[in-house]
């Protein structure tokens, strides 16, 4: 029996790595388009962009070898035909018996984006040193997009004396990520930390020639850049997937799961970014672009798919984090509309926000309260109530 992995990233690697936990001894294929070992990616726009910290491998060659993993780097997957059950790729036809989707998701451009010298994205090892090597006192930063890696950018560019200005085209950014309200308060951290935010705006024209030097925006201000970085978000990797029959979500084209991972096709699961599933842990499908999820996720897939006769159900209450000028940011559970600041104030520089459904917890968000934030996803996931969030925010008080 043979395992092939499509995705050499986290989720990828994880998988690989619980097959053999698992107790599979058959042949596994790790295929990957990045000619890199599996990698810390969230360490691209925060630690390695401000003082050059190497990037930390997931895995070494020797230890992928100790599990009999032959890793093919480099090497793009181009198709799937799953009636003969063989992966396509650029290097060749791969065969298997069961197969897991980790590709994740690629970078998104705005349209019209012009091929001028000091437009960035940043999602790769490589894309990360061209944009460091151009953080220098003084640079003029345009950030499109004032989402999570958008906003990591900003913070390590102005760590490092560049002038950022964010962009974005939301009113409100983060809104399906944190909700408005907690987006809002987030949003706020830029302002007070002396990065200008400007909403509800895009680019209307790049000034330039060979290099970019500016931008006018739809609201007809000229902004001055020396760099342009674009991090308007990023779709499921699935392009190659075309024609295969698999089942892709309608809004996003990302791969149609069932609560064992499973795929629509016989013998595919899908994990990590690139995924849809029921979660029971919240009632709810979903799709979750994070670290935390990839590298669960792809550790049950990889279990699942090597044994067929003991399937168990992926449940989850999502945790990502995130860093903005030294404060440290972290989310549970799901967003919503009935938001209640149960401790600090959206201005404060401390805060705890619960997000209700009723009266049961469903999700919440803090500033620099790492302490709360893990409990808090132990109640969601126990499905609590606003007492027991009471409870353990007086817990401890003085009487």
């Amino acid at each position: 029996m043979s395992l092939v992995v499509v995705g050499s990233s986290l989720a990828g690697l994880r998988a690989v790595e619980s097959a053999r936990r698992a107790g599979f001894t058959g042949d596994i294929h790790l295929v990957g388009a990045e000619h890199h070992l599996a990698y810390d990616r969230p360490a691209l726009s925060k630690a390695h962009l401000v003082s050059g910290e190497p990037i930390e491998h997931l895995q070494s060659p020797e230890g992928l070898r100790a599990l009999r993993v032959d890793a093919r780097l480099g090497v793009t997957a181009t198709g799937l035909d799953p009636a003969a059950k063989i992966l396509r790729t650029s290097a060749g036809d791969v065969p298997y018996d069961s197969l897991i989707v980790a590709t994740g998701v690629t970078p998104q451009f705005p349209p019209g984006l012009p091929s001028l010298d000091g437009i960035l994205t940043l999602r790769t090892i490589e894309d990360a040193q061209a944009l460091r090597a151009r953080l220098h006192p003084g640079v003029r930063i345009l950030v499109l997009g004032a989402g999570f890696i958008g906003s990591e950018v900003a913070s390590s560019a102005r760590a490092l004396g560049a002038l950022p200005t964010i962009v974005d085209a939301a009113p409100v950014p983060l809104v399906r990520a944190v909700g408005t309200d907690i987006g809002q308060a987030l949003a706020s951290l830029h302002a007070r930390n002396g990065t200008p935010l400007r909403l509800a705006a895009t680019v209307e024209r790049y000034l330039g020639h060979d290099r970019v030097e500016g931008a006018r925006l739809t609201t007809g201000e000229v902004l001055p850049a020396d760099v342009v970085v674009v991090g308007v978000g990023a779709a499921p990797a699935t392009g190659w997937l075309e024609g295969s029959g698999i089942e892709l979500h309608p809004k996003d084209r990302g791969i149609v799961c069932d609560a064992y991972l499973r795929t629509s096709l016989p013998g595919v699961f899908a994990a990590g970014d690139v995924a849809h599933w029921p979660n029971a842990d919240l009632d709810s499908a979903m799709r979750l672009e994070n670290w935390t999820n990839a590298a669960a996720q792809g550790a049950h897939a990889g279990a699942n798919a090597v044994t067929p006769g003991a399937l168990s159900p992926y449940r989850t209450v999502p945790y990502f984090w995130s860093d903005w000028y030294g404060q440290r940011i972290q989310f549970v559970g799901i967003p919503g509309d009935d938001v209640e600041f149960v401790s600090g104030a959206p201005d404060a520089d401390r805060f705890t926000a619960a997000v209700w459904h009723g009266e049961r917890l469903v999700g919440a968000a803090t500033l620099n309260e790492p302490r709360k934030t893990m409990k808090l996803r132990r109640l969601i996931a126990g499905q609590g109530t606003r007492q027991h969030v009471g409870e353990l925010l007086n817990r401890g008080r003085p009487s």
